[in-house]
């Protein structure tokens, strides 16, 4: 199965020998810290940022890894942060832009050393046992797992694309093979959903997690 998420190979550092409790603190602390600075006030994000990427650093998170994600994450943050002045005539709400840009930086890298240094069930786990409803860890288990199956059925759909074109198609056909691509993806996705809800009920699935720790 490929990996969506192009983890890294498993490494222990320091941080990950920490608790799943006290990461989760730690992160959500920093979250929370960085919403209450006032978005203009530079040296204090600055500070911020520089903790949470000596932070992955000592987790040994790859700079590439960290890079390649914050780029993604960054195209899209600078899109909404833009549109707040655009809808304003380019008059004002720029105050606003760089705290969506700011505070959406440093939670974006908060969540991804946290992401890290403890592996998903047990975050889960440690969300449990501080009471999180159990319909949104249902949710946040059937996203992660399925992720993973959703680019399966995409790397079938490029295999087949690549075997009827042979990569030589033009620039102009393939934006439109890709619309078309994401399009049937999203009906396979509905057809897959439905399976796995029709199995899971087979198998007396009632909306608990459970896991081996129990």
């Amino acid at each position: 199965m490929n990996d969506p998420l192009a983890r890294p190979r498993p490494i222990r550092s320091l941080c990950h020998r920490l608790p799943p409790i006290v990461a989760l603190l730690l992160s959500v602390t920093v979250i929370t810290v960085g919403m209450l600075l006032p978005p203009t006030h530079w040296p204090s994000h600055g500070a911020l940022l520089c903790i949470l990427l000596a932070a992955l650093s000592l987790a040994r998170v790859p700079f590439r890894v960290v890079a390649g994600r914050l780029a993604i994450f960054l195209a899209f943050a600078l899109l909404f942060a833009v549109s707040v002045p655009l809808s304003q005539g380019f008059r004002g709400g720029w105050e606003i832009a760089q705290g969506i840009l700011c505070r959406g930086t440093e939670s974006f890298l908060s969540g991804l050393w946290l992401i890290s240094v403890v592996p998903f069930d047990r975050l889960l786990a440690t969300l449990r046992r501080l009471y999180v409803p159990a319909i949104l860890l249902a949710i946040l288990a059937f996203m992660y797992r399925f992720l993973f199956v959703l680019w399966d059925e995409l790397d079938t759909m490029r295999a087949a694309r690549r075997a009827r074109t042979f990569d030589r198609a033009g620039l102009v056909f393939r934006w439109h093979n890709a619309a078309q691509m994401i399009g049937m993806l999203l009906i396979r996705s509905l057809g897959r959903s439905e399976r796995v809800y029709g199995a899971m009920c087979a198998r007396g699935w009632d909306g608990t997690l459970r896991t081996l720790d129990e």
